[in-house]
């Protein structure tokens, strides 16, 4: 939610076939996405096609920069592509579907001799922290005949050594670790410069790109020149087996890639399937202050080998079971909200966790660090974190805290001086102190009732999931400290930024006021659960008071205002979802009831404006606003123009949180974790959040 904004763009594709939710009714709305998850583990290994059509152009990173897969598939001497541009002389086999679930894509191919079905499976599930930080992604064919009759059918697939680079003139090298059970590649840049590149448009040059295949299944594991690779297996349905490694050379020069290749023989009815992992090991991945830490998947000294060793022999097990998770979850947020809800927040899943990092902290605790993607790259920003809570704060205690703990631990120490809580913890990969505005340094541009705010209900949050305010109690004295600052500063907010800074700078904002109004109200039910009664009826009276002040200095008539001295003036008031989801009930339940009323009656083609000052809109702050009113056609009257802009922005590029109303374009973001926010929404129901964090919490360790 940054200012200043990189250049990145994608041209806008030609609309071809659709993706939606794979559990889906067949006769739901589809939604067509503007980038298609691939390969979604973080911010370094994060792949998408941003087309309709897999074959049409060749697979990005989030950020736009080229890192190409391909896939051919030959049928009786004829080859075909089903992934990647290249070779543009070869023809596209006809896609006929793109489905998209929480952990999986798949694409349905077919000409008149063959079905080609290819699936990306991140089993994401959170009931297993281990798992959802495990760098490996399962790319799997399965082909049948379509016409009665046998046809001899070879696949292949490569992956560009871009993947080990932030540009392609470093160079990469490729070699053959011996894994047993496994073929296996290997490509990465000689120089392993390690935690030394931060910043937003970057790309991961340390660390090593693996792709890895059953051994024994008829298949051959290679690497080399990625174009000749290709050549060789259009013309006689092979590649080269390895000579031996491969030494370093620009990957602009070399266009090294890793390959496999199956002969799946003759092919009848039944599916004949391969399957092989495209995994990322970085070595170390977060510079935490003085110390450097590790993936989680890591804890208990697992090893890459040992990782996609267990990783193989788990394929068909993970299988089903993120097929049970995609189909559960598709169904609560279809009860909850409508089809095209869910088919929002389905797109949203892989994304938000695309843009984070789990790691190990220091203690052995899990650490959730999140990227601010197409900004200023910072790192555990608490506005970034406050909307994305939802999805995390829905799948279980251990998510929640280890999204929160890093920025508790920050402010609680000696580097953090000021009364309220910090914006940032650094630029990502290297959490090493606020980086924002004056940093540790000065007051200036920084977002005190914000960010305080935010953090106070967050723990709130998770305390009323858990049942207990241990968390709270560990961090009693700068969460105490933060409530005193918004009982001096957070009625009436002083000229400050909010966490839509880039609306610029702002007094008297109403919208912050609730939030700190809410804030106050959540503060004063963790003094209760500590068993501080006096304590909590004075922030309760306190809070009460401010609400009561909040309606009567808010109201502009039919609606309550932008900033508290500026009649004539709007903006949602999205802050407000947290007191009902908290029980609070500070605000009178006509407050949401005459905003909606406004809301719909200025709603532009493809969403409600954020404010009264532009048409542009957040995603993440609508889905917020519909809830408001607990009404389903206050929902899904403000969530259905979000899905159709998701359908008509020319903008291919992983979803977009910002953007106009009127004509669906972006004005900037993308690929953010912040739309994990859209889960909101089942944070209203305390049976399905309890279903959720319930059996995330048997199985997160």
């Amino acid at each position: 939610m940054r200012r200043q904004l990189l250049a990145l763009a994608l041209s806008a594709l030609a609309v071809g076939s659709q993706a939606s939710a794979q559990t889906a009714n067949p006769a739901a709305p589809r939604l067509r996405a503007p980038a298609v998850p691939l390969v979604a583990y973080d911010p370094y290994l994060s792949i998408w096609s941003p087309a309709d059509r897999l074959t049409d152009t060749a697979t990005t990173h989030w950020t736009g920069r080229a890192q190409p897969m391909t896939s051919l598939v030959r049928v009786d001497g004829d080859a075909f592509r089903v992934m990647g541009a290249a070779p543009s002389d070869t023809a596209a086999m006809p896609q006929r579907s793109v489905t998209i679930s929480a952990t999986r894509t798949t694409y349905e191919f077919s000409d008149r001799r063959v079905r080609v079905v290819l699936s990306f499976l991140t089993p994401s599930l959170p009931s297993d922290l281990r798992l959802l930080s495990r760098p490996v992604t399962y790319l799997k064919w399965s082909v049948a005949s379509a016409d009665g009759k046998r046809h001899k059918v070879q696949v292949y697939f490569d992956c560009g050594a871009e993947i080990a680079v932030n540009t392609p003139d470093q160079e990469a090298a490729l070699d053959y670790p011996a894994i047993p059970g496994l073929a296996v590649a290997r490509v990465g840049n000689p120089g392993q410069p390690i935690l030394a590149r931060k910043g937003d448009d970057v790309r991961i040059d340390w660390g090593y790109g693996y792709l890895a295949a059953p051994a024994g299944s008829g298949g051959v594991v290679t690497g080399g020149n990625g174009a000749r690779m290709r050549r060789a297996f259009i013309a006689g349905g092979a590649v080269p087996v390895a000579a031996g490694p491969i030494a370093a050379a620009p990957v602009s020069e070399s266009h090294l890639a890793m390959a496999a290749a199956w002969d799946l023989g003759d092919v009848g009815a039944s599916p004949v399937s391969r399957f092989a992992m495209l995994a990322y090991d970085d070595i170390v991945s977060i510079r935490y202050f003085t110390g450097d830490l590790r993936a989680y998947w890591h804890k208990g000294g697992a090893t890459i080998e040992s990782v996609l060793a267990e990783a193989a022999a788990e394929h068909d097990a993970l299988d089903g079971k993120a097929a049970r998770f995609d189909a559960d979850l598709h169904r609560d947020l279809a009860t909850a909200g409508g089809e095209k809800y869910a088919a929002i927040a389905t797109l949203a899943y892989r994304q938000t966790l695309a843009a984070t990092k789990l790691v190990e902290g220091p203690d052995g605790r899990p650490l959730l660090f999140p990227k601010e993607n197409f900004s200023n790259g910072c790192i555990g920003t608490v506005d970034v974190i406050y909307p994305m809570a939802p999805q995390f704060l829905l799948f279980g205690p251990a998510l929640a805290r280890a999204l929160v703990v890093p920025n508790l631990d920050y402010a609680s120490s000696p580097r953090w001086k000021f009364p309220f809580a910090p914006h940032d913890l650094g630029t990502y990969p290297h959490a090493t102190g606020q980086v924002y505005g004056g940093g540790e340094k000065t007051e200036e541009d920084q977002m005190p009732v914000e960010e305080t705010g935010n953090m106070i209900i967050l723990v709130s949050a998770i305390a009323k999931m858990e049942g207990n305010p241990e968390l709270a109690n560990r961090y009693w004295p700068v969460l105490a400290r933060w409530a005193e600052y918004l009982k001096e500063k957070g009625f009436d907010p002083e000229n400050q930024l909010c966490t839509d800074d880039f609306a610029g700078h702002l007094a008297h904002n109403v919208n912050l006021s609730a939030k700190a109004i809410v804030a106050l109200g959540a503060f004063a039910e963790l003094c209760d659960m500590r068993g501080e009664k006096a304590l909590a009826a004075e922030y309760r009276r306190l809070a009460e008071g401010f609400a009561a002040r909040w309606v009567k200095e808010a109201d502009d008539g039919d609606h309550d205002r932008l900033a508290f001295d500026r009649p004539g003036t709007w903006s949602q008031k999205y802050n407000l979802v947290w007191d009902r989801i908290l029980g609070l009930n500070l605000f009178p339940p006509d407050v949401a009831r005459r905003e909606m009323a406004f809301y719909r009656r200025l709603q532009q083609r493809y969403g409600l404006p954020l404010d009264s000052r532009r048409l542009y809109t957040k995603l993440d702050w609508i889905t917020w606003t519909a809830t408001l009113t607990g009404s389903r056609a206050d929902f899904e009257a403000l969530v259905a123009p979000v899905f159709d802009m998701l359908n008509a922005t020319p903008n291919r590029v992983p979803m977009t949180d910002w953007f106009w109303t009127h004509d669906a374009t972006k004005v900037g973001f993308q690929a953010r974790s912040v739309v994990g926010g859209v889960y909101l929404k089942l944070l209203y129901d305390e049976a399905v959040w309890k279903k959720w964090a319930g059996w995330a919490g048997q199985g997160q360790k």
